[in-house]
């Protein structure tokens, strides 16, 4: 396995990488058609094995501080897509990842990683043996059909909104209990030493 920067040529394989790591995952329907382009410098880096990308972890970071995270002090990286593909689960290519993007991190003056996900335990449990806190949450809320009556009304005639997303920032998440889909979106941070 080969860990190195991301070229435009491989933008194919990393959305196929992406799409089959996400599929494991709360994320499943976060479907990229093209790979995502950064307002700020970023670390985009892709493991590489059998001619194949294998993961792929992307961190925008900051020049000017709270520009990208929402946390901490200084300067710092969000990181906004790190994946393995299914075939090269569980052997250390995530971590691998990780820790090439903390080493380039440190060379340009970050001093933390932001990351959001969702309610995946084994995903949650990956942050945590990788040396993150978690620090804040709040809830993404699918809405369908008739759960869309009860929680909201259109002021537009004839409009029937069929699905609706939404975050919810409160402290009573019990009263979604019986709504089909929702997700505790759940913020850790590293500290780079």
């Amino acid at each position: 396995m080969k860990i190195r920067a991301y070229t435009p040529a491989d933008e194919k394989s990393w959305l196929q990488c992406r799409v089959l790591a996400f599929l494991e995952t709360a994320y499943f329907d976060n479907v990229l058609q093209e790979k995502e382009t950064y307002e700020n410098p970023s670390i985009e880096l892709v493991a590489e094995a059998d001619g194949n990308i294998a993961g792929l972890i992307d961190i925008e970071y900051e020049v000017e501080e709270r520009t990208v995270c929402s946390r901490g002090s200084d300067l710092g990286g969000m990181i906004w897509h790190i994946a393995v593909h299914p075939d090269y689960s569980r052997q250390g290519i995530g971590q691998a990842l990780l820790n090439e993007a903390e080493k380039i991190a440190k060379v340009r003056n970050l001093n933390r990683f932001e990351a959001w996900t969702r309610d995946d335990k084994w995903v949650q449990n990956w942050y945590v043996k990788m040396g993150f806190t978690m620090v804040d949450s709040y809830y993404h809320i699918y809405f369908e059909e008739d759960e869309i009556k009860s929680h909201f009304q259109t002021t537009t005639e004839q409009l029937f909104p069929a699905t609706a997303f939404a975050h919810y920032t409160g402290e009573n998440p019990e009263q979604f209990a019986h709504t089909q889909r929702k997700h505790q979106c759940v913020c850790y941070i590293k500290e780079l030493d």
